[in-house]
């Protein structure tokens, strides 16, 4: 791990009830709520219908580079995905809420090849069959949908999950970095030559692909020193 030196808290948040995440933004057929006293996350479309049932769910500010996000996850039920977005802007540097970007509402496609610019990792991949027999975490870079780095996924299923899991992400300059509870799943440095140019500041979301549910809490986003 890097040695990071935090400058200011940029934003905090306990996900804790409904006025916590009163500006945040869904997109696709959801329903948040807070049986637990923290952000759970569920789907309104069966999940028969593919994409259309899968939301993501934005954080209401634009972050700068050089962040460290970190956040409390469980899941309560399986099969399905979840993903964080970061970095996330429209082509142009536009803002993702810009009404001249297309229209989003759950499907994959729309984030990995529509309008926008983002690394997003999966860290929690249960959906396919494929994906249970051999767990991994996965970064990929969009537009497009680039797979540009993996790790070893060490969450367990539902039927061992006893509390929430302690994630970090941090995101410096060319430097990615993912762990899960203070252990490394992997890190990553954009090289700058393929996918396009190095991406820095945006929004970041979670993603839910049905029919998880999951629960979300203390959500924090650290102003971090430059890596090297």
């Amino acid at each position: 791990m890097f040695d990071i030196v935090v400058r200011e808290t940029l934003y905090e948040n306990p996900l804790d009830g409904p006025a916590s995440v009163e500006d945040f933004i869904l997109e696709g057929s959801g329903v948040p709520s807070f049986p637990m006293g923290c952000l759970r996350l569920d789907h309104l479309i069966d999940p028969g219908q593919g994409q259309a049932a899968n939301i993501v769910f934005w954080c209401p500010e634009n972050f700068p580079d050089h962040v460290r996000i970190t956040w409390d996850f469980r899941p309560i039920r399986e099969p399905g995905l979840a993903i964080l977005f970061f970095s996330a802007v429209g082509h142009g540097g536009k803002d993702l809420c810009d009404p001249t970007l297309q229209p989003r509402s759950g499907p994959y496609e729309q984030y990995h090849h529509g309008d926008l610019d983002a690394l997003h990792v999966s860290y929690f991949r249960r959906k396919a069959p494929t994906e249970r027999a051999f767990q991994r975490c996965n970064l990929r870079k969009s537009h497009g949908f680039h797979l540009v780095a993996q790790g070893a996924d060490p969450l367990p299923g539902i039927a061992d999950v006893h509390e929430p899991y302690a994630m970090t992400l941090v995101k410096s300059g060319p430097h990615v970095h993912f762990e899960i509870r203070d252990l490394t799943v992997f890190s990553w440095k954009d090289p700058e030559t393929e996918f396009g140019p190095i991406l820095t500041g945006g929004r970041i979301g979670f993603r839910q692909m049905a029919p998880l549910i999951a629960e979300y809490a203390n959500l924090r986003i650290e102003a971090i020193e430059p890596l090297s």
